[in-house]
């Protein structure tokens, strides 16, 4: 437990230092001048850039050269190690010469060997942490558009805990509204409906009834992600066979006048149906009943998804 809590305080100490080195003021290097500098690696750009802070809280971008010369200090030699050896929090002597970019190029480079194995065991447990906070930020700033990593860690850094929840609090809302929007786009809700009647034996469209459909059609043209559902139906007298066709062509009748004389494209209507006899509203005994049998049912259907302040409506 105890070795768990110093490789955690390890970390820790490691994090504060790359923070505080981003606020350090970084050397220009003079071009052909020689350098010798010991320091603490508080940033690894790639595996032959390092960003090193030195005692007195100046960094210094270095390039190791190919042909760089990294041993360990010993008393005879010291070990010879490739340039992946080098870690963030390992402390280094490292002498090179300025380059035109305001870098040292680096042709030397010695530490000692026990400060090495720290460091690299210390990386192995902090690099994972890193990368996933990394990839926690990246995710956010893709889903808000809004978080700057730099504030982030300032904030971070400056106690500044209720900018981030906050910040936070605002992408997982719009997340939220995102993926509701997107499971109710197969969610279509009922917005007006219509019912147009028939004389008895016929499929032709009254007077009244092409008004009503009139509405309908105008009311269509402001939604967006609309369909139409057209339900034929018949009173019980006749033959419930010739019903039914009845039923059919009633509904035939209703979907090509609003095709026709209103232009609302086929893929706006699912497949019409006729009940016949099916499904009666009223009393097939009476006369009343049987002509509020004789109908179409029209429905406007929208989608919640691309309407999302849907106000349900009815008119006959």
């Amino acid at each position: 437990m105890l070795k768990k809590f110093s490789i955690i305080g390890l970390a820790i100490a490691l994090s504060a230092v790359t923070l505080f080195a981003q606020d350090a003021q970084l050397r220009s290097a003079v071009a052909g001048q020689k350098y010798k500098i010991k320091g603490v690696v508080v940033n690894k750009i790639d595996d032959t850039t390092y960003i090193i802070n030195d005692s007195v809280g100046v960094d210094t971008k270095i390039v190791v050269s190919p042909s760089a010369n990294i041993k360990n200090n010993a008393f005879f030699g010291g070990d010879k190690y490739p340039v992946t050896a080098l870690v963030k929090g390992l402390t280094m002597e490292v002498e090179g010469v300025g380059d035109s970019s305001g870098s040292v190029l680096v042709n030397k480079v010695r530490f000692e060997k026990a400060n090495l194995v720290a460091a690299q065991a210390l990386d192995k447990r902090v690099a994972p942490v890193e990368e996933r906070v990394t990839a926690a930020e990246q995710n956010a700033q893709r889903v808000s558009g809004q978080i700057d990593e730099l504030m982030a860690i300032s904030n971070a850094a400056k106690g500044g805990a209720k900018a981030a929840q906050e910040t936070a609090d605002a992408a997982i809302a719009g997340v939220n509204e995102t993926n509701k929007r997107i499971s109710t786009m197969d969610d279509y809700v009922i917005q007006s409906t219509a019912t147009v009647n028939f004389k008895v034996n016929s499929a032709v469209l009254s007077t009244e009834a092409k008004a009503s459909l009139d509405q309908v059609a105008a009311t269509a043209k402001t939604l967006k992600g609309y369909v139409i559902d057209v339900t034929g139906y018949a009173s019980a007298e006749g033959d419930t066979k010739k019903n039914k066709a009845l039923s059919q062509r009633r509904a035939l009748a209703v979907k090509e006048y609003l095709i026709e004389n209103h232009d609302i494209d086929l893929r706006r209507f699912p497949e019409s149906y006729g009940f016949g006899e099916l499904k009666a509203v009223a009393d097939n005994t009476t006369r009343e009943g049987r002509e509020q049998n004789r109908r179409v049912e029209v429905k406007l259907l929208v989608n919640r998804g691309l309407n999302t302040n849907v106000e349900i409506k009815t008119s006959n």
